[in-house]
């Protein structure tokens, strides 16, 4: 899957949009940022939880931190993270490459309502070296994601 699906996804559902691939790695927000010349909040990471009857996906902004008590109002549980390999085997990404497009199995996708603050933001592309640009609007969009607010607010 990988890339490869993500690839696939765009032709089928945006082929306006292309895949950037640096050939150097962006898995973390701070080489994605250095690598795209962007701020670290336009890097949208993608999380991937596990509540007691559900794995879903959360689409944040690299600078922000996930607050525990938004999200387990918003899920309906306490959310806990997923190990490497859960990720790879739920979404058919690896980590550092995770996005919510051309997943191996549909997931509910929730896009924290603080990507908004910009024009663009950059997802991974299903590798750790690729990345979209792309309005949050259109992100959401195409990944059915839910507008939520489950970050930590920004002083």
């Amino acid at each position: 899957m990988t890339i490869e699906s993500v690839r696939a996804f765009f032709a089928e559902h945006a082929p306006d949009i292309q895949i950037l691939e640096l050939g150097q790695s962006t898995a973390t927000v701070e080489l994605a940022a250095q690598a795209h010349g962007v701020e670290p909040g336009q890097i949208a990471k993608t999380l991937s939880l596990r509540t007691a009857d559900q794995v879903v996906l959360v689409v944040a902004c690299g600078d922000t931190r996930l607050d525990n008590k938004k999200l387990r109002h918003v899920l309906g549980g306490r959310p806990k993270m997923l190990n490497a390999d859960e990720v790879a085997a739920l979404t058919g990404h690896p980590v550092g490459g995770v996005c919510p497009f051309g997943l191996a199995q549909a997931l509910p996708v929730y896009c924290d309502i603080r990507l908004q603050n910009y024009p663009i933001v950059m997802p991974a592309a299903g590798s750790l070296d690729s990345a979209v640009r792309i309005t949050p609007a259109r992100l959401a969009e195409l990944a059915n994601g839910h507008w939520v607010d489950v970050c930590q607010s920004i002083v």
